[in-house]
């Protein structure tokens, strides 16, 4: 997508084995370009959420095993560096989906045939990403198309970050935006702010105003009375995890939004690629390894202060302890349809299989 009118993506290679990502911790009061050199720079990326979103962590994770292949592709390198990152997040699906992918097939080959086939298979992996986040715009682009109103502005509200600083390029949940935008179709985002690492509010807000897309901020709290006074007319969130029920992990926080969406007959929609479908997993309330996250990012909050510095401060006395999980799932009795790669579909076990097998 856009920063100032200049294409930009998530995750850049080049043909000399170079990959480049943004250091999303900076964003938005610092655009810095990174350089993965080595699975452990691979590795500190995802698990200190440089790269952050479901595609965008398998698509980074795969580079990291081609790191390790290219240093090592002996089979027990292989499977040590397996190890390694698949510890890194462990709700987002696309991480395992990625590393399975490559373990099954790579060992099959010879060790001087094993570094090739992983970059070609990085780089279409990071093609496919692409590809599958712009027919989820298209798809989702229809349903915005068909419950525009003339001369009345549509009013979507999503929650964390599910642009295309989440996947390599349009996103899931933001495709359909920036598709309808880039039509011309008069539309805002509310956007949540998404504590405790504020993704919307220094990601979503970010890309959306870099690319021209109309948005607002707003705390998390205030959806449900947003959605109360006739002010939001469709939700629309990505997955980390979606079970083959329907049940939609993702962000803490999707929840609470998906049952204010139902008490005020709003649509919600949750955008996603096949990878991020859990077909092993029946049902997802409950059953969902929740990933706790450090107890810092409750306690403490990064901003730019008077003398324009990046600083972090304390916002808590340190009588007080917290409890930080990172997801939480919503059952798919909430969920309007799921806007996949394939097409549209209910989310239940029965319309996933309508469109994956």
């Amino acid at each position: 997508m856009l920063i100032d009118g200049i294409h930009k993506k998530a995750i850049e290679s080049s043909s000399d084995f170079k990959v480049s990502i943004i250091d999303q911790t900076l964003l938005p009061h610092k655009l810095k370009y990174i350089t993965l050199k080595n699975i452990d720079d691979c590795v500190k990326a995802i698990r200190d959420m440089w790269v952050r979103g479901a595609p965008l962590i398998g698509v980074t994770a795969s580079y990291g095993m081609f790191f390790a292949v290219k240093d090592n592709p002996s089979e027990l390198h292989i499977r040590k560096a397996y190890d390694v990152l698949i510890s890194t997040r462990p709700t987002a699906v696309d991480l395992r989906w990625a590393l399975e992918r490559i373990l099954n097939n790579i060992l099959k080959l010879k060790e001087e045939d094993r570094t090739n086939y992983l970059w070609n298979f990085c780089k279409k992996l990071e093609e496919n990403s692409i590809n599958q986040c712009s027919k989820i715009g298209d798809y989702g682009f229809e349903i915005i198309k068909s419950k525009i109103i003339k001369g009345k502005t549509f009013n979507i509200l999503t929650h964390c970050n599910a642009g295309w600083l989440a996947c390599v390029d349009w996103g899931t949940a933001l495709a359909p935006i920036y598709k309808a935008y880039n039509a011309g179709l008069d539309i805002h985002v509310w956007v949540d702010e998404t504590r405790p690492r504020s993704q919307g509010a220094a990601l979503t807000a970010w890309e959306l105003s870099k690319h021209g897309v109309p948005n607002t901020l707003i705390v998390d709290n205030a959806g449900g009375h947003l959605m109360q006074s006739e002010k939001v007319d469709m939700c629309i969130v990505g997955s980390d995890r979606t079970a083959s029920n329907g049940d939609v992990c993702n962000k803490i926080g999707t929840y609470m939004k998906a049952l204010c969406a139902f008490d005020n007959n709003i649509p919600f929609y949750v955008a996603l690629p096949e990878s991020t479908i859990d077909f092993s997993l029946e049902s997802g309330v409950n059953k969902i390894k929740i990933e706790e996250r450090d107890n810092e990012e409750i306690t403490h909050v990064s901003g730019i202060n008077s003398s324009g510095a990046l600083t972090r401060v304390k916002i808590v006395s340190d009588m007080v302890s917290s409890h930080n999980p990172g997801f939480d799932v919503t059952p798919a009795r909430l969920v309007t349809k799921l806007i996949t790669d394939k097409g549209i579909c209910e989310a239940s076990t029965d319309g996933i299989r309508s469109l994956f097998r």
